[in-house]
Formats: C-alpha cells, structure tokens, sequence
C-alpha cells in the first residue's frame, strides 16, 4: 500500500471514530433526557393554602418522573395543621424532598423549621437561620407573646425528635429548638448535624448533592442533579384564595366585618349590598376558622358581643350593653387562634386587629347612642299638637275629593276640604285628622 492509500486510510478510520462517538452522545442524549427538578417557595406564614400547594408540587413532581423537589424556604412560622400536613406529605415522597433555606437573609423559624429538618436533604445559604420554634400563646395587650403549656411543648419537642431521629438529625439539638428556642446559624446548623450543606444558590446545591444518596418511601434513590433543569411550581388561584382565609387575623377580621354588615343591613333594609357584602365574608370567614385551631370560648365571646351590639341596636341602654359587647369582641379576637407556631410578630397584627376591631364596635355603639338621644329628643307626632307638627304636606295623588298625601315619608289617605280639586305636587295644610284620613285645604 501506498503512502497516499495509507494516509487516505487514517484519514477514514478517524472520521469513522469522530462518527461514532457523536452518534453515541446523540443516543445517549436521546435515551437519558435532561433530568428536571420541581421547586416551590414557601415565604411568610405556613397555612393550610401553604400546604395544599406543596402536596399538590410533589404529586405533579411524582407524576412527571422529575428527580427532586426543591421547597425553598423563608417563613417565620404558621398553623400546626398546616405544617403537620406538610411533613407527612414530605414523608410519605416516592421522590426526594430538598429542604432549602433561601436567600441570604431568610429564616426558617418555629414551624419552617419542623419542615427543613423533614426534607430528606436539607440545605442553608450563607447567612440565613433556623429554629425558635418554642410554642406560644398570645399575651395581654402590651405584652410579648408567652411560652405555651408544658404539655403542648413535650408535645411537639418530642415530635421534633422523632422527624431528626428518622432523617438521621441530631435528635438532642432538635429537641431544643423546642424547649430552648434554640437558633442556628448555617454554619452552626452544619456543624451540628442538623442540614447536609451550604450552598449560595441552587445550582450550586444541586451540584454538590449530585450522586447523594437518599431513603425514600419507594427506597434509595441517587440524585441525579448536577444538570437538572429546575422548574418552578406556582399557586394556582384556589391555593391564593385559602392562604388568604386560612389566616387566622384576616379570618377573624372577615368574621367581624361580615357581622357588622349584617347588622348594618338589618338597621337599614331596602338596600341589599350590606346584606349580601356581610354574608359573603362571614362565609369567607367561618371557612377560614375551620382551617386551623380555634378557641372555643373565643368563639362565644364574639357571639356574645355582637349580640349585646344588636341588643344596644334594638333595646336602648345608652351604652351599658354596648360597652360589654365591645369588650367580648376584642377579648374573643385576642384568644381566637389556638396556634403555638406562629410568629410573635403575627401575634402583634393580632392585637392591633383586635384593637381596631373594638374601635369600629366603639364607634357603631357611639352612633348608636347619638341616635336614641335624638329620638328621644323629638316631640311625640300623637299628642294635642299632633296637626301642627305636620306642617305643609304634600299631595302624591290628585285630591278629587279624595286622594294621598306624603308626611315624613309616610303616605296617608286626605280629602280636600273643600271638595275642590288639588293636583299632585301642591302644597296642602293639615286642618283635622279623622281617624285614618286628614282633612286639608290648599294653602295657595
């Protein structure tokens, strides 16, 4: 063979390997697609929206065959219920969960933190914090929200402990972010054992848990993350609509503001948008009260005092029953949430919620009185000057002798004097009642 035959030759067979080896990418491409990650925000308070929404994200996630999902943390807290929802739906993934702390800055507090140590990674970026998730309950007016019954603490301490001990967390430290309100930085929390690693973003997170292995309920799984797409899950409108109502300040303020209405639309009948206005926000609201723990006696504490409302409204008392009633509506909105997750701060929007609430009940009360003062203060329209108090009136239908006549808004039956005719809009005098009719004579 040649020289030029041979040179031909390598020229070939090094075309042919370039060949081969792109047409292996190409199938390798084909047959392994680009592994897709799903991720969702949990920001501000966990509630029962919050927890529709993450449940609904991993099921899709599930079905879609994606490697993960990313719940990107920053919340102060939220409900109970919400938040145990949350875990057992973490618990019971055929896929991996990455809890996720985000961005710089953001916390994981109280009930956040019960979800970061439930992922089954569980990651922090620089700067960010986790823990304080002693329970509480609403102090007085003026006053830092208290810790919570010893029983509600061994409560959840010891359900914090078992969700540490199943994802291989350190179960004491976990322990005391209950008991001790205890707080961890990100490298603090690394250090200790409670988070896998920390991480400036997410690709840098899905990178360093690339070929981590994880135990799920379908069983061990690796992550294939290093090239992972990330695709992010929103709320859908249904999901916006219950985080809204399943607030507990903003379903008290529904519940108040609907009953308000109602009254309003009671007192005054005829036009209807008060009515239809209240009962929509008590609907809204009492749906939203049965979306976490309430209390009992709060509950008739706000019945109560709407109730001494409406009986100030109907039964005068200059303000004795009114009073009682504003001070049941802001003790009930006070002791309305039974929920020892949440945020102190939120307990402080509750206090002004309650405060604002009585100041709307003080002024309906104050109104109220003015009222009855001015009823009373007018002459009796059935009396010896019962003729001269009604002044001028004026004919609504032609007096032939007989005819109406308009008095304060009220029509009666009128004959003319006379026997004359008087036009409809003309101006009449009263000069005797007989029973049911008045007689008048025109005065122009």
């Amino acid at each position: 063979m040649d020289v030029k035959a041979r040179k031909s030759l390598k020229i070939m067979i090094l075309l042919s390997f370039f060949s081969i080896f792109f047409l292996s990418q190409t199938w390798k491409a084909v047959v392994q697609p680009q592994p897709v990650v799903y991720s969702m925000r949990v920001e501000d308070t966990v509630t029962a929206g919050t927890a529709q929404y993450l449940l609904r994200g991993i099921r899709e996630a599930e079905n879609n065959g994606a490697q993960a999902v990313i719940i990107l943390l920053n919340t102060p807290g939220g409900l109970v219920t919400a938040t145990l929802d949350i875990i057992q739906g973490i618990d019971a993934a055929e896929i991996p969960i990455i809890t996720y702390v985000s961005p710089r800055g953001g916390i994981a507090a109280s009930a956040g933190t019960f979800i970061l140590i439930s992922g089954h990674a569980a990651a922090m970026s620089p700067g960010t914090t986790c823990g304080a998730a002693m329970p509480v309950i609403v102090g007085a007016i003026g006053q830092k929200p208290e810790a919570a019954d010893q029983k509600t603490i061994n409560f959840l301490a010891g359900h914090m402990k078992s969700i540490a001990r199943e994802k291989g967390r350190p179960e004491n430290t976990a322990e005391k972010f209950v008991t001790e309100n205890l707080t961890l930085t990100a490298e603090e929390a690394l250090n200790e054992g409670v988070i896998d690693l920390i991480a400036n973003d997410t690709s840098e997170m899905l990178n360093k848990l690339n070929g981590t292995a994880v135990e799920t309920r379908r069983g061990m799984a690796v992550l294939n993350t290093s090239s992972a797409r990330v695709e992010e899950i929103p709320l859908n409108l249904n999901e916006r609509l219950i985080n809204i109502v399943s607030d507990p300040a903003l379903a008290a303020l529904f519940i108040m503001l609907g009953m308000y209405a109602l009254i309003i639309g009671f007192s005054s009948p005829g036009y209807f948008l008060p009515e239809v206005a209240g009962s929509l926000l008590l609907i809204m609201g009492l749906y939203g009260a049965g979306l976490f723990q309430i209390n009992v006696a709060a509950i008739l504490l706000l019945v109560l005092g709407m109730g001494l409302l409406v009986a100030e409204a109907f039964t005068p008392t200059y303000g004795i029953l009114g009073t009682g009633g504003v001070i049941g509506l802001v003790l009930g909105i006070i002791l309305f949430p039974v929920e020892p997750l949440m945020p102190a701060a939120w307990f402080l929007k509750l206090k002004i919620l309650a405060i604002g609430t009585g100041a709307i009940g003080a002024a309906l009360l104050i109104i109220i009185v003015i009222g009855i003062l001015h009823i009373r203060r007018l002459k009796p329209m059935q009396d010896e000057n019962e003729l001269s108090n009604y002044g001028l009136v004026q004919v609504v239908s032609d007096l032939n002798p007989y005819g109406q006549v308009k008095i304060r808004g009220e029509i009666w039956s009128a004959k003319s004097r006379s026997g004359e005719m008087i036009e409809t809009g003309r101006k009449v005098q009263v000069i005797e009642r007989q029973g049911l009719m008045l007689i008048v004579e025109s005065v122009e």
